[in-house]
């Protein structure tokens, strides 16, 4: 599969031939697929998102790891209203932290990592970076540059699957299942899968001008 220029291509859309492959664990992917196929996002949480357009537009305009290679805002939108519905003081059982929910150990490898690009950054000073506190995870800006790093590093890593992007976010990256072409076999991933999947279908549909933008060659 060719690398999609600014998106984890939509499950649904693209993908959906796989889930009628009996394959361990599909079946129930499926499903998760299916009961978010057609959501739609309330305008409170759309204006709750909207709060961010600015950070979000800016941090995922960036090439991060090929050049013209960009993540989506929408995904980025889609998976901060699936994890944590905007709030950036959220915090799951697991201690994961903030718009996105970045767990700290892995927010503090992608930072130091990020440091140490020659990658241009606004808002955030670099030192910051090398020196990435817990708390710091709870500031919109670097929730979200971290978030918009990690998912351009799966898309790469991926080839812009985004039931492996999405397994990789919340299974790990080096999850066994991930090597082999298949999402994580945990119903946590399944269930966010099928949400990520369904709130960006229904941000896509609300931009239809999207597939033309972001066309790739």
């Amino acid at each position: 599969m060719p690398w999609f220029k600014n998106a984890a291509l939509p499950l649904a859309l693209c993908l959906a031939s796989i889930l009628f492959v009996p394959q361990p664990g599909l079946c129930n992917l499926k499903i998760s697929i299916k009961k978010y196929l057609h959501v739609s996002i309330p305008s409170s949480d759309l204006d709750k998102v909207s709060r961010y357009d600015n950070l979000i537009d800016y941090y995922s305009g960036i090439s991060y790891f090929r050049p013209d290679h960009k993540v989506s805002p929408d995904f980025i939108r889609a998976l901060i209203l699936a994890e944590s519905a905007c709030n950036p003081q959220a915090v799951s059982e697991k201690n994961a932290l903030g718009l996105a929910q970045i767990l700290p150990s892995t927010g503090k490898k992608a930072a130091l990592e990020l440091s140490r690009t020659n990658v241009q950054l606004r808002y955030i000073d670099r030192e910051r970076l090398k020196n990435i506190q817990e708390e710091d995870l709870f500031d919109p800006a670097i929730n979200i540059l971290l978030t918009c790093y990690l998912i351009s590093k799966y898309n790469y890593k991926f080839s812009g699957r985004l039931e492996l992007v999405v397994s990789a976010w919340n299974a790990g990256e080096n999850t066994e299942n991930l090597d082999s072409g298949l999402p994580a076999p945990y119903a946590e991933t399944f269930e966010l899968i099928g949400k990520v999947n369904g709130y960006f279908l229904y941000l896509l549909e609300q931009n239809k001008g999207y597939a033309r933008r972001y066309s790739y060659n």
